[in-house]
C-alpha cells in the first residue's frame, strides 16, 4: 500500500515536473479524483482490482479510500501512515518507521515550488512529450534501496498524471488509472478533516 500512496503524493506536481515548469498545486488547495488500481502478482492469472477515490491536501497529506472490493481508508501525513476500516483504526505506522515519508515530503515540497532537484537526486528521469501529453520514467539511482522499493515508475499524463505503472524488483506491478481529477479551494469535508487530524496524532 505504501508504494501506491508514495506515487499518488507525486501526482500534484508531476505534470509541472514533466514539463519543467512551476507547479500549480499550493498549500490550502485540494486535489480530488478517482482511481482504479490493478495489481499484477507473479503466479496469479488475473490482476487484483481495486476502485475508490483520493483526496490530496497540499501541506497536510493524502486520503486514499478504497471502495471496492473492500472499504479501507489509508491516510498518509508528515506524521506517518494510518489505516482504518469501518471506522476502526487497524494500523498506525509513525514516520520514524517509514523514513521515505520524510524524504518524500521534502521532495514534494521542492517540486511544488518548481525545484525538482530532490526528486532527480533519487531517480534517473526520462521525459518525453509536452504539457498536453507527456511521459515520465523514474528509475531509482540506487538499486536495492529499501526506502525506494521500486524497479521503475512509469507516469503518463497531461495537466495531471492519468496513468501510473509501478514495477517492483520481483516483477510484480501496480497499474493505476485516474479520472475526474480537480483542484478545489473549498473547505475540506468534515469527515476528511477528521481523518487527517487522526493521522497527525503522534
Amino acid at each position: 500500500m505504501l508504494r501506491i500512496c508514495v506515487v499518488v503524493l507525486l501526482l500534484a506536481s508531476s505534470g509541472a515536473w514533466a514539463t519543467e515548469r512551476r507547479g500549480e498545486f499550493a498549500d490550502g488547495q485540494i486535489l480530488l479524483g478517482r482511481f482504479v488500481q490493478l495489481r499484477q502478482l507473479t503466479g496469479f492469472p488475473a490482476p487484483l482490482k481495486t476502485e475508490g477515490r483520493f483526496t490530496l491536501v497540499a501541506g497536510r497529506g493524502l486520503i486514499w479510500q478504497a471502495e471496492t472490493p473492500f472499504a479501507v481508508t489509508t491516510v498518509i501525513s508528515p506524521s506517518g501512515l494510518m489505516q482504518e476500516a469501518g471506522g476502526v483504526e487497524t494500523m498506525r505506522l509513525p514516520a520514524a518507521r517509514l523514513p521515505f515519508i520524510a524524504r518524500l515530503y521534502a521532495m514534494l515540497g521542492g517540486a511544488l515550488s518548481g525545484d525538482w532537484r530532490g526528486l532527480e537526486d533519487a531517480f534517473t528521469v526520462t521525459r518525453e512529450g509536452d504539457e498536453k501529453a507527456w511521459n515520465l520514467r523514474l528509475v531509482p539511482r540506487r538499486s536495492g534501496d529499501a526506502a525506494i522499493p521500486f524497479r521503475e515508475i512509469l507516469i503518463q499524463g497531461g495537466r495531471f498524471a492519468d496513468r501510473v505503472e509501478i514495477v517492483k524488483p520481483d516483477g510484480d506491478r501496480d497499474i493505476l488509472t485516474f479520472a475526474d481529477q480537480t483542484i478545489s479551494t473549498q473547505p475540506l469535508a468534515a469527515q476528511d478533516m477528521q481523518l487527517l487530524d487522526m493521522a497527525g496524532r503522534r
